[in-house]
């Protein structure tokens, strides 16, 4: 009994002192955070263990070129203005709700007025008359003679002689713009203003208007002639004085006017006359060598005066 007893006291210091040395090397190893076998490591803090460095995800940036962004206008209507993002092409698109207006600046003017279209170009003359429109006045395609015998040989060709003072000098027939109430022969208009008066001129009654003649016809007015003969009480203060080598005249879109007491009296353009510009609806015409601007039956041969282009009436003479 007393060997068992012993034998088992020694079995239980052995294993005493096996569990104090194995907790023993667990201490030392957790101290020194050791590396080897089955030891647990757990951070100070109590913290869960990270890694040093931490892959973050690739972060998309979009370009430079943003989506266009449609916006409400201003205009209170509803309509939207699209405008692009931030790329080369940047293009408004302002669409609004109203008449399209077109302006051109080169200088060109379009009038709607009874229907009738004008376009008022000062080097290209297009206007919508109605050329099978053919006005009976015979009274305004003649010149009267000049007041002194011509000193140049006349330009001869076909059969005619056009007699002038100066030289022949040619420049493009470019039409005066007289404004916008003046009208060349053959326009149409529906109704006149209200300063619109009668003239009868040898029981034929006229329209005139401002510095433009008119007959009625169909449905409305259409510009012809002055008649010679004719009497107002004003022209238009637009009007320039030439002198014809005995009186002056006044000269206002294509038409001559003499001052008779307190009224002015259209009259046939005197040969020799000098004017400065030519209104719409002339011609430029080619005899022989030579380009000369008709009005009815009245030739303007273009001259050098003063070293300016001008127009001298020409006298036209069977052979």
């Amino acid at each position: 009994m007393k060997n068992i007893s012993k034998t088992i006291r020694k079995a239980a210091v052995t294993c005493l002192a096996g569990s104090f040395f194995l907790i023993s090397i667990d201490s030392i190893a957790q101290r020194r955070g050791g590396g080897g076998g089955g030891g647990i490591h757990r951070p100070s803090g109590g913290g869960q263990a990270r890694p040093a460095h931490q892959s973050r995800p690739a972060v998309t940036r979009p370009s430079a070129n943003k989506p266009a962004v449609t916006r409400p206008g201003s205009n209170g209507s509803g309509t939207k203005v699209t405008r692009p993002g931030n790329n080369s092409n940047r293009n408004t698109v302002n669409n609004r709700n109203s008449n399209t207006i077109n302006r051109n600046n080169s200088g060109n003017r379009n009038t709607n007025i009874s229907g009738n279209t004008v376009n008022r170009n000062r080097n290209n003359v297009n206007i919508n008359v109605n050329n099978s429109v053919h006005v009976r006045n015979n009274r305004n395609t003649y010149v009267r003679p000049p007041v002194r015998p011509y000193v140049r040989p006349p330009y001869v060709y076909g059969g005619y002689r056009y007699n002038t003072f100066h030289p022949y000098y040619y420049h493009p027939y470019r039409p005066f713009y007289w404004g916008p109430v003046w009208h060349p022969w053959g326009f149409f208009v529906a109704t006149l203003a209200v300063t619109a008066i009668v003239v009868s001129v040898e029981s034929t009654q006229y329209h005139y208007d401002q510095g433009v003649w008119y007959t009625s016809t169909n449905g409305g007015y259409t510009a012809v002639p002055a008649p010679v003969g004719g009497t107002v009480n004003n022209i238009p203060s637009g009007a320039q004085t030439v002198n014809t080598g005995t009186v002056n005249n006044y000269y206002y879109g294509g038409t001559y006017y003499e001052k008779d007491g307190n009224t002015y009296k259209v009259v046939a353009p005197t040969a020799g006359t000098i004017v400065e510009s030519l209104p719409e609806g002339g011609e430029e015409v080619t005899i022989g060598d030579v380009k000369y601007i008709k009005f009815g039956e009245t030739y303007y041969q273009p001259v050098q005066v003063d070293g300016k282009d001008k127009y001298e009436v020409v006298q036209v003479e069977k052979e």
